[in-house]
């Protein structure tokens, strides 16, 4: 048999050389294509889910949520196994899948239980599922920050860094105090920039870290709403339903008999 080829090889020479080229194009063609990782991303088929509930301990985050999710989760179509990671007002659900199981099918079946899931969990605890990435992702890291103040063009009452330090936003806010600052740019990075880059092909998932989150806080005359007789609670419930979003209506005021 390896005489035979030998003979084939030396007596068609050219064909050979012909197929060897032929080979060796199509291996360069696939290797210019071919991803290359220094560390091969061997990470298993999974969803997880984080949880925030600032209130709770470890041992209490464990049985009023992470039992109460992975419950939930049981009976998926190719759920291996689930497992949580609980901390002091943190916790989180991992759910193995396997390889065969399309990861968009199953982040749409652990969406499906969490929805139901909900009912049973702690008020205000609002379980979310983590982005389509691993712990080899590529990250990309960026900064927002105020533009320079141009001594030359820039007047004082303009829109930008002022002399006196202070910065003026394009809404006409006036920020003062490095907290105000830091404010405005964890918003123009929460409500600008990060939808912007949600929309980029590659991008599983943003994460914001530093500055802090507007809040406007209430502070309530005791004596005042004792005197109108209404309690802390009301003036909770008036806040809720002040910033509740109702869809709108048609109303028909012509029909007969109105």
């Amino acid at each position: 048999m390896i005489g035979r080829l030998v003979t084939f090889a030396v007596e068609r020479r050219w064909l050979v050389l012909l197929f060897t080229g032929i080979a060796a194009l199509v291996g360069a063609l696939a290797l210019q294509r071919l991803p290359i990782d220094a560390v091969p991303d061997i990470t298993n088929n999974q969803v997880q889910v984080n949880v925030m509930a600032p209130s709770l301990s470890p041992d209490q985050i464990e049985r009023q949520v992470s039992f109460t999710i992975e419950t939930s989760l049981a009976g998926i179509p190719g759920l291996e196994y689930t497992r949580s990671l609980n901390r002091n007002g943190f916790a989180q659900i991992t759910a193995v899948f396997s390889d065969a199981t399309d990861i968009y099918f199953a982040r749409q079946q652990v969406a499906e239980r969490l929805r139901s899931a909900e009912e049973r969990l702690p008020q205000g605890i609002m379980p979310e599922m983590g982005p389509i990435a691993t712990g080899l992702g590529d990250i990309f890291m960026w900064t927002v920050e105020l533009r320079e103040l141009d001594k030359v063009r820039h007047r004082d009452g303009e829109p930008g860094l002022q002399r006196d330090g202070s910065y003026i936003t394009p809404e006409g806010e006036h920020l003062v105090s490095e907290d105000d600052k830091a404010t405005y740019l964890h918003t123009v990075q929460e409500w600008i920039v990060a939808p912007q880059l949600r929309g980029t092909a590659g991008v599983a998932g943003i994460d914001s870290l530093g500055g802090f989150d507007r809040q406007y806080l209430v502070m309530p005359d005791l004596q005042r709403l004792a005197a109108l007789r209404l309690t802390i609670q009301d003036l909770a419930t008036a806040l809720e339903r002040s910033n509740s979003s109702i869809g709108a209506g048609i109303g028909d005021s012509n029909r007969p008999g109105d």
